[in-house]
């Protein structure tokens, strides 16, 4: 049986890493794996990518393209991805001929909406994110509209009922009515609002949550970890990660300000912030607070090493999935801060290993993070939890047994099918 994964990247953003530890994680059981992407990061000759000095040009200006209609909406907001630029993938795969084609984050201007009909292999859709089923928003802060047929779409700031929006939407209608096509999501938050979409509502649905190698993610000696990366050892740190983790609102940081504020006039001479996934930025100014940036960590015993080094991880999002950073956290054994949304309760259990905050504000955030520091004993036990919790659900063997199950049996079946 062989598998193609579908990613716009293999090693770029939390989506990418996901899709690219699964091939990983296939291949180490001697599943015949490929990945075929748009743009490559690793040197992996499993992950196929444009190889000439144009196709990879073309391939980087792709996302660009893509963007050219949003050109209609000054005001939008940009994470939003038309996905209507023509493509080359529906004869790459014919090419590869996979049994089973796995896509995971297609965004950027990768996939065009109609080549999934080109398809002629199962497909199993593994979604990171909202888009596959809106109108072309990756998350639809509260509104509901993906449940009919969008329009009127606050994210373009848009009052018509025919925009982009509804456009994007009509398209996937009419181009996915008869797909061979089983949706897989990393949390139990997504599948629910995948059950309630207008468009995904009569297909198989199921909820299989990312894995991670164990083995890298691991607690480290914390006095160790602090003095290979020049960290201080008498303070307490409070990490917080992201890609563009300070300018993505969603991502919550604003709020994590908010929390460090209230922090800072109680315990200033005790706590420090270390942020990795962005460089130093003038929105953190306003901190009294003293704090230490890694930039974009590339390698993962790195990020693993700063997991390790930190007292407490906290991921102040407003609206996410099943962000690796909790995970590959908890797997280091630090305790993690968030709110009680999306995806965070299935890794984060509320004062076991970590603490979901309630109300959307930094005064809870703050609370989780006192609570989560304040008692040595008790910080023993959440730690020993986190790494206990990920041991339990979160391992890629655990992910690559799920996944390999559905996958033989979508290949059984379609071979009934085509014998029959």
């Amino acid at each position: 049986m062989k598998i193609l994964l579908l990613s716009t990247y293999d090693f770029q953003g939390g989506a990418a890493r996901a899709a690219y530890r699964l091939h990983q994680g296939l291949q180490s059981i001697n599943v015949n794996s490929s990945m075929l992407v748009q743009n490559k990061y690793t040197d992996d000759e499993t992950v196929i990518a444009p190889s000439t000095k144009l196709s990879k040009g073309f391939a980087k200006l792709k996302p660009n393209l893509d963007k050219l209609l949003l050109q209609l909406y000054p005001d939008c907001n940009r994470q939003f991805s038309p996905q209507w630029y023509p493509d080359a993938i529906a004869h790459k795969v014919s090419e590869i001929n996979p049994d089973i084609i796995n896509l995971h984050w297609v965004n950027a201007g990768y996939l065009k909406i109609e080549t999934l009909a080109k398809f002629k292999k199962p497909i199993i859709w593994t979604l990171h994110d909202m888009w596959a089923f809106t109108g072309g928003c990756h998350y639809n802060q509260e509104c509901d509209r993906y449940t009919k047929s969008c329009g009127a779409c606050p994210q373009l700031k848009s009052f018509k009922e025919q925009d982009l929006s509804n456009w994007i939407w009509k398209r996937k209608a009419n181009a996915w009515k008869n797909l061979n096509l089983t949706i897989i999501t990393p949390s139990r938050w997504l599948a629910k609002c995948a059950e309630s979409s207008s468009l995904f509502q009569h297909y198989p649905i199921e909820v299989i949550p990312n894995g991670i190698d164990i083995r890298t993610y691991k607690p480290v000696n914390r006095q160790v970890a602090r003095n290979l990366l020049n960290l201080p050892q008498d303070k307490q740190l409070i990490l917080f990660g992201a890609i563009n983790a300070t300018n993505d609102r969603r991502k919550g940081f604003h709020l994590l300000q908010q929390a460090l504020k209230i922090l800072s006039a109680n315990y200033n001479d005790k706590i420090e912030l270390v942020i990795f996934g962005a460089s130093k930025s003038a929105n953190t100014l306003a901190l009294n607070l003293k704090s230490h940036y890694f930039g974009k960590l590339s390698d993962e015993i790195s990020i693993a090493l700063v997991y390790a080094a930190a007292d407490v991880f906290v991921a102040p999002s407003i609206q996410d999935n099943l962000p690796n950073t909790i995970m590959e956290a908890l797997a280091c054994g630090t305790p993690s801060v968030a709110f009680n949304i999306g995806g965070m309760p299935d890794m984060i259990e509320h004062q076991k290993n970590g603490y979901l905050a309630q109300s959307i504000d930094g005064k809870d955030l703050a609370q989780g993070i006192t609570w989560v520091l304040e008692d040595s004993e008790r910080y023993r036990y959440l730690s020993n939890c986190a790494r206990k919790k990920v041991e339990e659900k979160f391992t890629l063997e655990i992910q690559v047994k799920h996944y390999l199950n559905l996958f033989n049996k979508n290949y059984k079946k379609q071979n009934r099918y085509f014998y029959a």
